[in-house]
């Protein structure tokens, strides 16, 4: 008796679905038996460090501290790309110098961008 080829990948596909699907299940079933709710104003009230809340939740924070950080994480992380390549410079073909090099000009063209539109000023 000979099964179909896509038989193993049925299977699988079946198990991939049903293993997260009986996990939440289980789960669910332990939150509803174990952790009975006992709502009341204390566990209901907000906590923050210990302390009451005090003053106005909406506070304006300048973006560009945050447009500074995802521009130093976006070149910390393409830096980071560099390393395998150094590391193997020697043993690689020429295709792999000139994607690298593409790599690193994209990497300069943004670093120019953001230089020249002034996201990089401290202010």
């Amino acid at each position: 008796m000979t099964t179909h080829p896509y038989a193993f990948l049925a299977l699988f596909l079946g198990v991939a679905l049903a293993f997260p699907i009986v996990l939440l299940g289980v789960a669910q079933l332990w939150f509803w038996f174990f952790q009975p709710a006992k709502p009341s104003p204390m566990k209901n009230d907000v906590y923050e460090c210990g302390l009451p809340p005090a003053g106005d939740s909406w506070i304006q924070f300048k973006a560009h501290y945050y447009l500074y950080a995802i521009l130093f994480l976006i070149f910390d992380v393409e830096v980071l790309f560099l390393l395998p390549f150094a590391v193997a410079f020697t043993g690689l073909p020429t295709g792999a110098l000139l994607a690298m090099l593409a790599f690193i000009l994209l990497l300069a063209e943004g670093l120019v961008w953001a230089w020249h539109r002034g996201h990089l000023e401290w202010k």
